[in-house]
């Protein structure tokens, strides 16, 4: 019933793993999709695959830095004229870091001021100066949508007992400030740009990345579903909300987390 035919999507973060899931579903479901990346090498190739996987010569992809406003609106720009306009807008891009990032995935007291302002520029004012500089593109579209992605974290506190005695850092505060914020961002746009503009976001669980088994034990025993996330689990409850089946829904965060948050 999802359909998307004739619907011009611009994702950010589309090389990814949940990036390229979403890209691929939507061009199946009949849209052109463009997305920007700041891995540039693999921004081409997932086009050239996602274009042989969908049957057609329109996806594309544009590298930039995420960190430069002016490099990002600039390939943003490039990348909505390629499309002829833009119907939907996913933010799917985070700063995620890793364990090596010093000052980043470690106890509270040793993360770092750079680390907390790169999170939060990228989980969250990437989203609101890219959704305000296509705010006249959004509008001139009919039924335009706006898709935050967001994170289980931006719900609740982590539960740092699930990386104990593992390899895994532990989740530090600029990763949830930033999605939390995201998540009053979507209220905000959402009351701002209506009637013409739906913005809604989507709080993925823990996703599947090959974690430790330890980790991953205590992660199914504590989800009500009893498993990990997979990309295919975001891919339809996006799709959605992109769609005119959620022409009634805004302002709204879906939790697509196995039943992490219901406890």
């Amino acid at each position: 019933m999802i359909e998307l035919n004739g619907r011009t999507i611009l994702i950010t973060g589309g090389a990814g793993h949940i990036g390229r899931a979403i890209t691929e579903a939507a061009g199946r479901a009949g849209a052109r999709v463009a997305w920007i990346d700041r891995d540039v090498s693999a921004t081409f190739e997932s086009a050239e695959t996602l274009n042989d996987l969908v049957g057609r010569r329109f996806v594309s992809g544009f590298g930039c830095d995420l960190l430069n406003q002016k490099e990002t609106c600039e390939a943003v720009d490039r990348a909505v004229h390629s499309l002829g306009g833009v119907d939907g807008l996913i933010h799917n891009a985070a700063f995620v870091g890793t364990s090596e990032l010093d000052g980043w995935a470690v106890p509270l007291q040793e993360q770092s001021v750079e680390t907390w302002r790169a999170a939060l520029e990228v989980n969250l004012t990437v989203p609101f100066y890219l959704t305000k500089h296509l705010m006249a593109n959004l509008k001139a579209s009919r039924g335009a949508s706006v898709v935050m992605i967001g994170s289980i974290y931006g719900m609740v506190g982590p539960d740092q007992s699930l990386y104990e005695g593992t390899s895994m850092g532990t989740n530090p505060a600029g990763y949830g400030a930033g999605k939390g914020g995201l998540l009053q961002l979507t209220r905000y746009l959402a009351t701002t740009m209506a009637p013409d503009v739906r913005v809604n976001s989507l709080s993925p669980g823990g996703l599947s990345r090959g974690q430790p088994s330890k980790f991953v034990e205590r992660y199914e025993q504590r989800t009500p579903l009893g498993r990990m996330a997979t990309e295919a689990d975001i891919v339809g409850p996006t799709l959605f909300l992109l769609s005119h089946l959620a022409s009634y829904i805004t302002g709204q965060n879906l939790a697509v987390d196995g039943g992490w948050t219901a406890w």
